[in-house]
């Protein structure tokens, strides 16, 4: 079962209803409202339709009310929860941990190892970064964030 599945299966286990219709004239990838999630038919691939649904499943815990106004202070951070949620979902430190394990070298081999975007890889990077600053240990691991993402294993 790959990570989209599985994040189906979640929704189902929440009595989120997850629906693929156009959202072509919209801005939108993903919209979530009352336990129903509407990803854009446009995604085409599994790693696409994960990062967007995992991120409306973010919404679903974390989110109240119309936050689709981002020039909103309180918006924003809801849907900076939201994300975090994602990013925590798909990948975590343990999952970067996991690709540097399976000797992942890049960012293209991290992203199909994890079965996420490479910009959402990046962007859930960046989040790491300003949460942990320059890097964060552990278990028996180093991620070094700045100045480019290294995995140190402490022996």
């Amino acid at each position: 079962m790959n990570k989209f599945e599985e994040l189906e299966e979640k929704a189902n286990n929440d009595s989120v209803f997850v629906y693929e219709v156009d959202l072509s004239k919209t801005r939108f990838k993903g919209l979530y409202c009352d336990s129903n999630v509407a990803l854009s038919d446009a995604l085409s691939t599994s790693s696409e339709k994960a990062c967007i649904l995992a991120e409306e499943l973010g919404h679903h815990h974390t989110s109240v009310g119309d936050i689709t106004d981002q020039t909103k202070a309180e918006n924003r951070k809801q849907e900076r929860q939201a994300r975090l949620y994602a990013y925590n979902k798909l990948i975590g430190l343990r999952g970067l941990i996991q690709a540097f394990e399976k000797r992942c070298l890049c960012r293209t081999e991290m992203a199909q190892e994890l079965e996420v975007t490479e910009e959402f890889l990046q962007e859930a990077i960046d989040c790491y970064t300003a949460k942990y600053g320059e890097c964060a240990t552990i278990d028996n691991y180093v991620i070094a964030f700045l100045p480019n993402l290294r995995i140190l294993k402490i022996i």
